[in-house]
């Protein structure tokens, strides 16, 4: 797998996300250390640079909400491990904010072409702003590519992750601006029986649009995972 990826320069949501080893400002880790947890795999085109350093912060300031979800962050770019050392130092001497989770050095670009990070069309050595969240068994769950002009919205990448969960835990979907606590749709009817008892259980609730989209509350247990 790991040539086929080599060769595609990009992986795919459902598919396990392609192990690593790596050196990072808290020392050398493993895609793999992280099983059991959601990560939030993150890069940034350079160190140093305007757009990337409010992201930096903004992803540190909510860094403790991240944990409340179980979810780590590694952050990424093709910069030297030194580079990124001075970074996050003057990111605090300017701020007082620690950067609280690692980031890769990259220096090879192997991890970057590995997760489809680059794009020749832009440039052939600086990675876009991709965002990959990985669920606890190591699957690839959401893709986000952002330009080298925009930065992302630290709020919504903590929403789709609540999402995820809410919709793994409850056998359900939710609607577009879900928010957490709000209602989920409930799965579609896969026969005609069961059709005609959503359409009376509509009819009782009133909670419903059609046959096809209903909604429920979210169970109980899933808003305290």
């Amino acid at each position: 797998m790991d040539y086929e990826l080599m060769m595609n320069g990009n992986v795919k949501i459902g598919q396990q996300a392609p192990n690593f080893e790596a050196m990072t400002t808290y020392g050398e880790i493993q895609l793999s250390d992280y099983k059991g947890k959601w990560v939030v795999l993150f890069s940034h085109p350079g160190d140093f640079t305007p757009v990337c350093t409010t992201e930096m912060i903004a992803f540190a300031l909510g860094y403790p909400y991240f944990q409340k979800l179980n979810t780590e962050l590694l952050g990424l770019s093709i910069d030297s491990n030194s580079s990124h050392l001075a970074w996050m130092y003057d990111i605090y001497c300017r701020t007082g904010i620690k950067i609280p989770f690692p980031i890769i050095a990259d220096r090879s670009g192997e991890i970057a072409r590995k997760y489809g990070m680059i794009s020749s069309d832009i440039s052939n050595t600086e990675t876009v702003r991709n965002v990959y969240i990985i669920d606890e068994k190591g699957v690839i769950r959401v893709i986000l590519i952002y330009p080298l002009n925009v930065g992302r919205f630290i709020p919504e990448i903590l929403r789709t992750i609540e999402a995820l969960k809410m919709a793994d835990c409850s056998s359900a979907s939710t609607p577009a601006n879900w928010r957490p606590g709000e209602p989920v749709i409930m799965p579609m009817p896969k026969t005609y029986p069961a059709l005609q008892e959503r359409v009376e259980q509509n009819e009782e609730s009133h909670d419903a649009f059609s046959w096809y989209l209903a909604f429920k509350e979210p169970d109980k247990k899933c808003l305290t995972e």
